[in-house]
Parts: structure tokens; sequence; C-alpha cells
């Protein structure tokens, strides 16, 4: 049954809003981390180390489980699908391993800003800026999605030939 158009597009919509919501979230926590890491202000990096696990938990937490979640809906009810074509496997794939080293880095950051509350100097904490840094790079190569590279999964390729566009061998299906 095809899903009706307004509908495709506000979880489309909701799908783009979540997505750019998690870039510029991690855009604010890696501020939030340069600062945590840099900073000579006692109370400035205390901070720091403060606004970065509100920002994890409150915001990029949930902007994350709501990306993937509504990502998943959109595949289901786009064209493209879930598992037909590589780049929406891939995409995924990589927003399911940020999501989940997200969900553990919580843990670290909360850790973190409970230590920089705790009185002893804030300024000698590690920070996360490898974390934070890889986090964004694997977001941005989420923009795979612009350009829908080529390429069908064996699943897609089944779908394809099955879908009453009658038996073509594997050389004549369009794939290429």
């Amino acid at each position: 049954m095809p899903v009706p158009s307004r509908l495709r597009k506000s979880v489309l919509t909701a799908h783009v809003a979540t997505s750019v919501g998690w870039i510029g979230a991690v855009l604010a926590y890696l501020a939030l981390d340069v600062t945590a890491v840099t900073g000579e202000v006692v109370s400035t990096v205390r901070g720091a180390y403060a606004g970065m696990e509100v920002t994890v938990l409150y915001v990029i937490v949930p902007l994350a489980l709501a990306t993937v979640l509504i990502g998943i809906v959109n595949a289901l009810g786009a064209p493209w699908g879930l598992f037909r074509h590589y780049w929406v496997l891939v995409k995924l794939l990589l927003a399911v391993f940020a999501a989940a080293v997200l969900l553990i880095e919580a843990q670290t950051v909360s850790g973190l800003a409970a230590a920089a509350s705790s009185g002893a100097d804030p300024r000698e904490l590690p920070g996360t800026l490898v974390h934070s840094v890889g986090g964004l790079v694997m977001l941005l190569m989420m923009v795979i999605s612009m350009f829908k590279p080529r390429g069908v999964t064996r699943y897609g390729w089944r779908k394809q030939c099955g879908q009453g566009r009658g038996k073509r061998t594997r050389g004549t299906a369009g794939i290429g």
C-alpha cells in the first residue's frame, strides 16, 4: 500500500529536522569541549563540563535516537526502502553506530561533569575531543543521502525483478 504523499513528506521533514538538529547540537557540544580542554579559568572549564553533560543528555541523545527511529520509518515509506540500496543501508549503519557510541560516551561525559564539579581542578580532566570530532565526521559522512549513489543490494535486486516487470537476467535488471 503506497504511503500518502503528505505523510511521507511530514516524516521526511521530521527526519531532516532531527538530523540537522543532531549535527548542530554536536557542533555546540564541540565548542564546549574545546572550551573545557583549552580553558584557563576554572569556573569557565567547570561550566563547560556542566554544559557538555546537559547538551549530551537532553539534546544530543534524544536527537540521535529520534533521527534513527524516524529515519527507519522514512526509509520504510520511501521508494528506496530500508534494505534495497547500499547508501540507505550504509547511512542506517552509520547512524546506529554513532548513536551506540554516543550512549556509551554519555556516561563518560556525566563522569567528567561530576569530577569537574567536585572541587578538584577541572583543567586537568581529559575532555572528549576525539569523540566530539569523530562524531561530527561520522554525521557529516551521512551526506551520502544527498547523492544517492547507485547500487542495489541483493534484496533490492530481487525486489526489483519481482515487481511485475517480467523476468530479467542479472545483466538486464537496470542495475549499474
